[in-house]
């Protein structure tokens, strides 16, 4: 097998060669823009938010993940992690396919979040983790689906935390801690915030506080 090695004067994300800067393949300055996200991220937040998932979990309380489109996906891979690797009891309204149809069919999308957190029971010991490039927007109507849920949420005094992009939107708002992805380039917001949910939710579930099964593959010899 062939291994790809780079050279010392090649270019890399975080090194860039001067030649190549105004030529620069989309790849590198992808990357580059990553690293640069990756520089700015709030660790405190990140930090904060352990604390408040060890919290939920001592209580006995639930972690429901709130996401549409890619972040549905994010939240499904998510709640694995968190149950699997952290013992929190860990759900997501958009894996039970059957009831999201249905709600979706037969009272609309804007509510589908909020009728399942209601029929989940949510309340004080609880988490709501909510996944999103915008956060919602109370005043627009954007993403409604996650303002009626997070507005319930507050009534509950369920506990609400976030990785939410551009400004987190009502999610930023409500949040007890939310974890803004920076914007390095507006162009592309959205593969940046999605992909940095999974750098976050992963630095979580692999905390000290709150690991507390060994991953597969770092217990192979």
């Amino acid at each position: 097998m062939r291994y790809y090695k780079r050279s010392e004067n090649q270019s890399s994300p975080l090194n860039p060669q001067p030649s190549n800067l105004e030529n620069m393949s989309y790849i590198i300055e992808h990357l580059a823009e990553a690293a640069q996200v990756l520089q700015k991220l709030d660790i405190d937040s990140i930090e904060q938010m352990t604390d408040i998932l060890v919290e939920t979990r001592e209580s006995g309380g639930r972690l429901f993940i709130l996401g549409v489109g890619g972040s549905a996906a994010n939240a499904s891979h998510a709640v694995n992690d968190f149950r699997k690797i952290c013992g929190i009891e860990a759900y997501a309204p958009t894996d039970n396919v059957s009831e999201l149809t249905a709600r979706t069919n037969d009272e609309g999308w804007e509510s589908v979040f909020v009728e399942w957190l209601k029929g989940s029971r949510l309340n004080a010991k609880d988490c709501i983790f909510v996944f999103s490039v915008g956060g919602g927007n109370k005043e627009k109507n954007v993403s409604a689906n996650l303002v009626h849920a997070l507005v319930y949420a507050k009534e509950q005094q369920a506990k609400i935390v976030g990785v939410v992009g551009r400004d987190g939107g009502y999610t930023a708002q409500v949040a007890d801690v939310c974890c803004l992805i920076p914007v390095v380039n507006p162009a592309n917001t959205t593969p940046h915030t999605e992909a940095f949910h999974a750098v976050i939710w992963h630095a979580l579930v692999s905390h000290p506080k709150l690991k507390t099964t060994e991953t597969k593959w770092e217990s192979v010899c």
